[in-house]
């Protein structure tokens, strides 16, 4: 008997490579739904920009703190985050967590 079909029929091992398929399809969901959380009106050819990521819950320190590796965080509000000087090849990891319903240019005055 191979290796292979020693693991394949452990069910020890089928739960395990289960697992792993789940968290990698989830990690390829995370990367093909990102580009779409990113508004377009943040296209353009600046190097940086000033976005809104806008949360379905109260941001947290924790929040705050994950997004301060891309840019500096100008203010929060009840669901979003101010998150300023993004670079523009940033925004798809800004995008990335699940947590993370859409990313807009700041909303001036609101």
């Amino acid at each position: 008997m191979s290796i292979t079909s020693d693991v394949l029929r452990s069910t020890k091992a089928r739960v395990v490579l289960g697992a792993v398929a789940a968290w990698a399809l989830f990690q390829l969901w995370l990367t093909i739904a990102a580009p779409g959380k990113i508004a377009p009106e943040l296209k353009g050819t600046s190097e940086k920009v000033n976005v809104q990521i806008e949360l379905p819950f109260t941001p947290e320190r924790f929040h705050v703190l994950a997004f301060q590796q891309y840019g500096r965080v100008s203010g929060t509000d009840e669901h979003s985050i101010e998150l300023r000087g993004v670079k523009r090849t940033d925004l798809n990891a800004v995008a990335r967590p699940y947590w993370v319903t859409a990313v807009g240019p700041i909303k001036e005055g609101g």
